[in-house]
């Protein structure tokens, strides 16, 4: 299989100077951020009592959960929900997700992994909290994603089944875990298809979770179902090629987090295997990709593609 890449044409520009920019989909994102504030983490049944003197690690967990972002991808969930017409039933999907992220950007910081002081503009986890308290921030964050899901997601057992595999299988070791085992032990540098491999497990899995879980809930036909996945494999790919691009020619401000910290790392990025004008060639002809699959998607596909040009275009 030819890897995606490799696909379309190569001498796109680097940048959209001359196209407005489309505006990100805030509305989605203050619907995440409400929903966000009001999770309460502790359990609503008799063993309630039970975790009396946990306010310490549920306060680690709001300090990185509620430390702000774009919410890219619980905001993805929610779009690709809105070209489905089930935005509505997808919200604890939505926010399980986004806690899902944010155990792993805990985890991704600690020193055993990137070692990283600052995130979003503010002290990582393990800074404030400890090492120890961080890594059970982490564990809680996916827990308690599990039970948004199994609690909150309307749909029926079927539905959340469904969404559980989806996440499930984003995360695990064919997912998001095992990607990070594979970046930490620097397995990308043998090829550029070693390089896609790792980080299609790293930051595409879970990238592609959030329009796979819409997909189980919106149920679309077959072919609609295929498009939607083809253009998520298409999005998790820019995501990387320009985080790649980011940590290299990047600013520290704007980002709120380290730059250089892969080459700190001596970690194979698209950077580090193409060169800089080639990633930045790369990550045009897979945002063109991600466009014109769109097209081929029904619905209201608009806040779709805010995110894809976003991802393109983003400077943090």
């Amino acid at each position: 299989m030819v890897g995606p890449c490799l696909r379309g044409p190569t001498n796109m520009p680097r940048h959209r100077a001359e196209e407005p920019a489309t505006p990100y989909p805030d509305h989605l994102r203050e619907r995440v951020e409400r929903y966000l504030r009001d999770l309460d983490f502790l359990p609503d049944d008799a063993s309630r009592a039970d975790a009396e003197g946990t306010d310490g690690l549920v306060d680690a967990m709001r300090h990185s959960l509620l430390a702000g972002g774009k919410r890219f991808r619980p905001v993805l969930t929610l779009a690709c929900g809105e070209a489905l017409g089930c935005d509505d039933r997808l919200l604890p999907t939505a926010a399980a997700i986004e806690l899902i992220h944010t155990y792993s950007l805990i985890h991704d910081d600690l020193p055993a992994m990137d070692d990283d002081d600052l995130r979003r503009g503010q002290p990582t986890c393990h800074v404030v909290y400890g090492e120890d308290t961080a890594i059970l921030a982490g564990d809680a964050l996916f827990a308690e994603a599990m039970r948004l899901v199994c609690e909150r997601q309307p749909g029926g057992d079927a539905v959340r089944v469904g969404i559980l595999g989806e996440l499930s299988r984003a995360t695990g070791v064919g997912g998001m875990v095992g990607g990070q085992f594979l970046d930490l032990r620097a397995a990308g540098r043998g090829s550029a298809d070693a390089l896609r491999r790792v980080h299609a497990l790293k930051t595409g899995r879970l990238i592609a979770a959030c329009v796979h879980c819409a997909l189980v809930v919106g149920d679309p036909p077959g072919d609609v179902a295929q498009a939607y996945r083809l253009y998520a494999q298409d999005l998790g790919l820019l995501f990387q090629i320009v985080d790649d691009i980011l940590d290299v020619a990047g600013d520290e401000d704007a980002l709120g987090k380290a730059v250089g910290g892969d080459a700190r790392l001596d970690k194979a990025t698209y950077v580090s295997v193409h060169g800089l004008d080639e990633a930045r060639a790369l990550a045009a002809e897979t945002h063109a990709r991600a466009r014109l699959e769109l097209e081929g998607i029904p619905g209201r596909t608009d806040d779709l593609l805010a995110l894809t040009d976003m991802v393109f275009d983003r400077r943090h």
